[in-house]
């Protein structure tokens, strides 16, 4: 089945969700709540006990290692150095050397270590975000720009993973390391410790300060770094459009105005968090002398060893590095969590509404279409559809004619449940679609819309999206059917030509045919036609008018059409004005009746004004 989405029915609504943020958007301007974030994170890494058992043992191996370096020189000072025993010093300075190497290595299987699980818990976020943007409803895509989706793909996550992969060894190492410090601080001399630590109050409190505006500093960064994304990829992918109407300066200001806006906000967010850095080195630099000074004037009263001093003012240099690396680590956890609630955000979107559990199978159908005074609104309060009733009975053709705005794709649409009636019921065969498994409603329907949709992939791929199960031979016959197969030879490797993104190597005419190809090979009991012949040329869209008859004969086929000389054949014309249906009947019927219908059809070939 093909289903190329358009909005052709929401021309009149769409102005009105340019003037406002949508809810979607207003929603994500800074990270509100960082703790609810880091809880939801947590639960991706214990999917990995085994890594972050070997990272907990190998970090709490380098961490006694740096704690046994700085005691080991104050052992060779009081030891040996003092005894002036060469030996000793040789002995022992073997000894630092092995227990730095041993650090380093443990330090470096850590690393290796954090990067394979972070990529992992990346992946699997990456995975989660992915399919769950597969299961929400098109309306979420009408309020929601694809650069801003793109933005929590890519920066978003790219945000997690500078965390999860630089902080989970980094957090837990600089708070043992500190721990640990602590610990031989009070067990060596605990008057030097009181000293030592009277200034990690103070830098919590710096810390607790500045970290209220890095949050949302971030916060908003990440935002505004949604919205450029979002200005670049509409940019990039109407190019034509921008060069045809010779908007380039326009587009630039555009980007000019959002980059500015990114700008401001990653200076003010980098201020506050470089801001951090500068206050722990002075705020150290006191915690050095501090110990420097008051350890000299033990030394002096007999009342502590050089040694015991200078393993001091080692664990001091060692204890300001921790808090250093704490700083920056904080800074790259505001800017994670700001980017894990934007994921999580769309994580918690609610999904398209799933089957019923007695939701019922489709296994073979008529295609009797039957709508009962259906109404609908893409907004609640701006009805499109107002208690429609209408029947296509099977083997009939209905066409749908009216002015644009009028509702003809949203019949479309309801009837694909791409989106939920308001009010009334839509049946097939007398079955309620809304109790119907989706999966097989749609396997039933075969459509090709006016905004065809084509992947990167081969021409005999994007023809087989109808029914993946296809052969090529059933692939060629669907082309030859749509009359698709002769320019498809022409092409550089025919078949297995790799069309570009969008497609944008072949003609509108051309990738509408391979569109109709995919609908044939879906082989659908009920046929929608969105305009399936207005990219093409008049002799190209009488043979395919041909082809379409034969693959309408025996199925129910709506038909959306604005050149009338296309529904002559039609069984059933319904004129379609401001959601409601105004006339009905044959193309003649219609024409005799001298009403709305004779209206469009005489503007439309003699150019009559009405």
């Amino acid at each position: 089945m093909t289903t190329q989405q358009t909005n052709d029915d929401k021309d009149g609504l769409r102005d009105s969700f340019q003037r406002r943020p949508s809810r979607f958007m207003t929603r994500i301007e800074r990270a509100k709540n960082p703790r609810s974030a880091l809880r939801r994170l947590l639960p991706f890494l214990t999917h990995f006990k085994f890594s972050l058992i070997l990272i907990i043992a190998f970090v709490l191996i380098y961490t006694v290692l740096d704690l046994i370096g700085p005691y080991l020189m104050g052992v060779a000072i009081d030891g040996f150095i003092a005894a002036k025993d060469s030996e000793g010093l040789i002995r022992i300075a073997l000894l630092l050397l092995t227990v730095y190497i041993l650090n380093n290595l443990f330090q470096a299987l850590a690393g290796w270590t954090t990067a394979r699980m972070s990529q992992q818990v990346l992946k699997r976020l990456r995975r989660d975000l992915f399919r769950h943007l597969q299961t929400l409803p098109l309306s979420f895509f009408d309020h929601i720009s694809s650069g801003d989706l793109m933005s929590r793909l890519t920066n978003d996550i790219d945000a997690i993973s500078q965390s999860v992969s630089q902080n989970v060894t980094g957090l837990f190492a600089s708070v043992l390391s500190m721990s640990g410090i602590v610990v031989a601080m009070f067990v060596l001399d605990w008057r030097l410790a009181f000293v030592s630590l009277f200034v990690v109050p103070i830098m919590l409190w710096f810390a607790r300060f500045v970290a209220t505006y890095t949050r949302k500093a971030f916060g908003d960064l990440q935002k505004h770094l949604g919205d450029l994304n979002g200005v670049m990829e509409e940019a990039i992918s109407g190019q034509k459009v921008v060069k045809a109407f010779q908007k380039s300066e326009s587009v630039i200001a555009s980007f000019r105005l959002h980059n500015q806006e990114v700008f401001r906000n990653g200076v003010y967010a980098n201020t506050y968090a470089l801001l951090l850095m500068p206050l722990t080195n002075v705020l150290g630099n006191f915690f050095v002398i501090g110990v420097s000074g008051f350890g000299g004037w033990l030394a002096l009263q007999n009342l502590a060893s050089v040694g015991i001093i200078a393993t001091f003012i080692s664990y001091a240099q060692n204890f300001i590095h921790p808090l250093r690396q704490l700083a920056g680590l904080y800074n790259t956890i505001q800017a994670s969590l700001a980017g894990a609630e934007r994921v999580f955000e769309i994580i918690d979107t609610k999904p398209e509404l799933h089957d019923s559990p007695d939701a019922l199978s489709l296994e073979s159908i008529s295609g009797n279409v039957r709508f009962e005074n259906v109404s609908f609104g893409y907004q609640s309060d701006v009805p499109v559809i107002r208690s429609m009733s209408l029947e296509g009975k099977t083997g009939e053709i209905i066409a749908l004619v009216g002015p644009t705005g009028a509702g003809k794709t949203t019949i479309i649409n309801l009837l694909s449940r791409f989106y939920e009636i308001n009010e009334g019921t839509i049946t097939v065969d007398g079955h309620d679609i809304r109790k119907v498994k989706k999966a097989e409603l749609r396997r039933k329907l075969g459509i090709v819309l006016q905004d065809t949709f084509l992947f990167s992939d081969t021409v005999m791929e994007n023809i087989r999206y109808g029914r993946l199960n296809a052969s090529d031979e059933e692939v060629i016959v669907a082309s030859k059917l749509a009359e698709a197969d002769h320019f498809i030879h022409l092409l550089p490797q025919g078949y297995q030509t790799l069309l570009s993104e969008r497609a944008s190597n072949l003609s509108q005419g051309q990738r509408q045919l391979l569109a109709i190809a995919r609908a044939i090979l879906a082989d659908p009991c009920i046929l929608i036609l969105d305009e399936a012949t207005s990219s093409v040329d008049t002799r190209t869209e009488a043979r395919i008018q041909k082809a379409l008859l034969r693959l309408m004969k025996g199925r129910t086929s709506f038909v959306i059409a604005h050149r009338l000389s296309t529904i002559r054949d039609a069984n059933k014309v319904l004129v379609i004005n401001q959601g409601e249906i105004i006339e009905q009947g044959t193309h003649q019927q219609l024409l005799d009746l001298r009403g709305f219908y004779r209206k469009l059809y005489i503007s439309q070939f003699k150019g009559q004004e009405i």
